[in-house]
């Protein structure tokens, strides 16, 4: 055969597969809803899943620090952290060295020293001094005042992620979804304004845990922390590249301009990530831990900023970074553990969904065929994705009930359970991996084999839809985790704004300490902070519903992110669009 012969299917390929690549990335091609179908009838819904999207994505308004806009709907909140980034001088510190005397002056003196540390103190003019970082903004974490980089990133990530796979079907709560992403992308782009530097943090949390008051009059200091080549923090800036790529997937058709700038940021704060590489948690420890420390190492993170990199440009370059590199950055290890500080199993998932794609538009068998008469070498690269799916399928097995290698803990009620502390976070991110991956295979027309069982795309929809139920209220307390939605939901959840009497009708300043009657007390939260999901009952499916517990009454931002996606697939599954 001569080399005419072989001339048009090979173009014929490559043409086709480069156009699955574009489809499979999000391109302004890619149909705007993906599930269109004409209803045959409507089904019968335990919950009213449209409503609880809606309040979900309002839960991220009563987070907001900054300047809050005039189409501000949580009402109750106020202005807060006006001046955050600006620097200051140690005697407003000082000034609370009762908290902590030996300890916080030692940390103080180091991390001033090493340019990691800068200290500030409120004004209520907002205005901004000589030399200071704009760093007004953002989304405090959960119950408290303090903005903390890390999980900021992982949420906007979330978010993202969220609108990415199911957007499509949000219909009039797409708009308040990518309100809610650039709240955080914006903060995010003030925080990387600097080359080969990252402000990670604002606020002191041992200090800010030492008072309960509201972030509109809080009173501790606003000290910044930074991570640079000379002190790195390589997972939180990974995470942040994460965000970078993924939220400009969001705004790459409603503004290409705005979608630009983020990726243009997303890959050079993943060079710096991947350059300087350090745990953060080593450099900034006194600062971030117990609260945020990344016990997983930054491999994950690495890992996650590369996948999405490659999801959002294209670009083969971090393909290649991922083969390279892959099972230096924990390819094979055995951790099915997905949140803020762990993120293999979502860069695992998302991986997979390249290689789901050659599969949907049938270019795998024939395409591989072409290549290995004129180029091995790309056959191995597509073949080295198998992994990846590979893992995927043994963390969906794991996470199966009665499945030959389900791993995972469920209560008596069926709630899934991995620890006490804020548990509903791995129930939400799980149940939006398990929907997201059962996307994947229905669209290449693939399942998941488990030690013989054959685990369909509609089994893992079963099993994230009964978890979102039981946050909804289908569980043996007939409580809704989600505060707003439903009957019964927590009164007393564990947030300070929520707690405390709104400025409106308390314009007098609630002073550090004072709060802690009203923290202490049995009386329910004044002010509604709606769709915030809280931490979650315990293993027997008990819920005390006391403020003073943190651990199962605190609510925290990328409890509610997942969700987001997770709610807006089960609304249109049930027609209540």
């Amino acid at each position: 055969m001569d080399a005419a012969a072989y001339c048009f299917p090979a173009v014929l390929l490559l043409f086709l597969l480069f156009s699955s690549v574009i489809l499979c990335n999000g391109h302004p091609f890619q149909p705007k809803n993906p599930y269109q179908r004409t209803p045959s009838h409507a089904r019968f819904a335990p919950h009213n899943y449209k409503d609880a999207l809606r309040k979900c994505i309002l839960f991220f308004q009563g987070q907001r620090s900054g300047k809050l806009p005039p189409n501000q709907r949580m009402t109750w909140r106020g202005d807060s952290g006006l001046s955050d980034g600006s620097k200051s001088n140690v005697c407003f510190y000082i000034s609370f060295i009762v908290l902590n005397v030996i300890l916080k002056l030692t940390h103080v003196f180091v991390y001033q020293s090493r340019g990691l540390l800068q200290l500030s103190e409120p004004d209520e003019a907002g205005r901004q001094q000589k030399g200071t970082v704009d760093l007004v903004g953002g989304y405090y974490d959960a119950g408290d005042n303090v903005k903390f980089g890390f999980p900021m990133a992982f949420t906007t990530t979330m978010l993202s992620w969220s609108v990415i796979e199911f957007g499509g079907v949000m219909q009039e709560e797409l708009q308040h979804a990518r309100q809610a992403i650039r709240w955080g992308a914006d903060y995010l782009l003030k925080a990387t304004q600097q080359e080969d530097s990252i402000y990670v943090q604002v606020g002191d949390a041992t200090m800010d845990h030492a008072c309960w008051e509201r972030p509109e009059d809080m009173d501790t200091p606003r000290s910044v922390f930074k991570i640079d080549k000379n002190n790195p923090g390589t997972e939180v800036a990974a995470e942040t590249a994460a965000a970078f790529a993924s939220a400009s997937m969001v705004f790459r058709n409603s503004d290409p301009s705005y979608s630009s700038t983020l990726l243009n940021r997303a890959i050079r704060v993943f060079e710096f990530a991947d350059k300087y590489r350090a745990s953060y948690s080593d450099g900034l420890k006194p600062f971030v831990c117990p609260y945020y420390c990344s016990y997983s190492g930054y491999q994950d993170e690495l890992l996650w900023g590369a996948a999405w990199l490659h999801r959002a440009t294209r670009n083969p370059i971090y393909l290649k970074y991922i083969e390279r590199t892959g099972k230096m950055l924990g390819t094979d290890e055995a951790d099915y553990l997905f949140g803020w500080d762990n993120k293999h199993v979502g860069a695992r998932i998302l991986l997979s969904k390249f290689l789901s794609c050659l599969i949907k538009y049938d270019l795998k068998a024939s395409f591989n065929r072409f290549l290995q008469t004129f180029q091995p070498a790309l056959v191995h690269k597509v073949q080295g994705l198998q992994v990846y799916k590979g893992h995927s399928d043994n963390c969906i097995c794991s996470l199966i009930p009665g499945a030959p290698s389900s791993q995972a803990q469920y209560t008596p009620g069926g709630l899934l359970f991995k620890m006490r502390d804020s548990n509903m976070q791995y129930v939400t991110s799980t149940s939006f991996l398990l929907l997201t991956y059962a996307k994947y295979l229905r669209s290449s027309r693939t399942a998941v084999s488990c030690g013989g069982a054959t685990i369909t795309p509609k089994t893992l929809r079963t099993v994230a839809r009964r978890q979102v139920n039981y946050v909804l209220g289908s569980n043996p307390l007939n409580m809704s985790y989600m505060v707003g939605y439903g009957a019964r939901y927590p009164q007393r959840i564990h947030h300070r704004g929520s707690s405390l009497p709104s400025i409106a009708s308390h314009p007098q300043r609630i002073q550090c300490t004072a709060g802690f009657d009203i923290m202490h007390s049995p009386t329910p939260n004044p002010n509604l902070l709606v769709g915030a999901v809280v931490g979650g009952p315990d293993l027997n499916d008990m819920f005390p519903d006391q403020r003073s517990d943190h651990e199962q009454s605190e609510p925290a931002t990328y409890i509610n992110a997942p969700l987001v996606g997770a709610l807006a697939y089960l609304a249109h599954s049930y027609d209540q669009f």
